[in-house]
């Protein structure tokens, strides 16, 4: 069996459909309490972990960084703790957010992270943390995850273009909408794999492809689903939040597939599912 830390998330819901899944919500282990998610895994004894929770409102965490960094760092530190204790393995997920975005090459592996928000150094935080404490480990950094479910930028679009016929869209960051169903689905062969191969550990990156910015992202949506709204193109200084965003997200995908025969997915077939089920729950409501 596996157990998922994340019940309600994007990435948790995708992974309740897989055989041998534990997936543990915040009522049965709260990240708040980095002690309940270590006591959680030596209870179970799972074959493997995987931390698909979070603190993810990147603008509220600036006004709450140390709930944010228990979250986000020391919860993982403590599942650690517990997978060395089993000798299992840990896949986390991380984010595009532990780099500055400066340049336009795509972000490696290698590159050295240097996070602009609260919620990019807890990330980064975590990650240090995985990889000091001895475990066979995963690190999946991710970025722009979309799906049917939880709050993500499909679901806002579609909310806007029913009361708006224009929106003005941020185009200058550019990234990989990847789905959580794809995530969903390496997270669980990653984990299958490093019980078996646990020299393959190590700091992996996984998004969508082709990259694109927010902007040709929503003309996407919106021409898929026959929406006329116009989007208006914005830099990102004309839409100021309070945690600064990066603008390159760009992620260099070529180590996963080279260590687990995981290719870069495209998001566009499954943006279409995403969009059919969408949109019939927004006729039903």
């Amino acid at each position: 069996m596996i157990l998922v830390f994340g019940k309600t998330g994007q990435v948790a819901t995708e992974l309740r459909v897989f055989k041998n899944i534990k997936v543990l919500g915040r009522e049965h282990a709260d990240l708040a309490n980095p002690k309940a998610c270590r006591d959680a895994i030596l209870f179970y004894e799972p074959i493997a972990v995987i931390n698909a929770a979070a603190y993810t409102a990147v603008d509220k965490a600036e006004s709450e960084p140390s709930l944010v960094e228990r979250i986000n760092a020391d919860a993982p530190a403590a599942m650690a703790s517990a997978c060395v204790e089993l000798k299992i393995p840990l896949v986390h997920i991380s984010t595009d957010y532990v780099f500055d975005g400066s340049g336009s090459a795509p972000w490696s592996t290698t590159d050295t992270p240097n996070p602009q928000n609260v919620y990019g150094r807890s990330k980064l935080q975590g990650e240090e943390n995985i990889k000091s404490s001895g475990c066979t480990y995963a690190i999946l950094r991710t970025s722009w995850v979309v799906s049917v479910n939880g709050n993500n930028f499909v679901k806002t679009m579609l909310q806007l273009s029913k009361r708006r016929d224009s929106l003005a869209v941020v185009d200058d960051q550019i990234g990989g909408p990847t789905c959580a169903s794809d995530i969903a689905q390496t997270c669980v062969s990653i984990a299958q794999q490093l019980t078996k191969e646990p020299d393959k550990t190590g700091i992996y990156h996984y998004t969508g492809q082709p990259d694109v910015s927010w902007c040709q992202f929503a003309n996407t949506i919106f021409e898929q689903t026959g929406r006329r709204t116009v989007t208006n193109p914005i830099p990102t200084l004309d839409y100021p939040t309070p945690a600064s965003r990066p603008l390159n997200c760009r992620m260099d995908c070529s180590l996963i597939e080279a260590t687990f025969n995981i290719p870069r997915p495209s998001w566009h077939d499954k943006l279409k599912d995403i969009l059919e089920e969408l949109e019939q729950k927004y006729d039903k409501a």
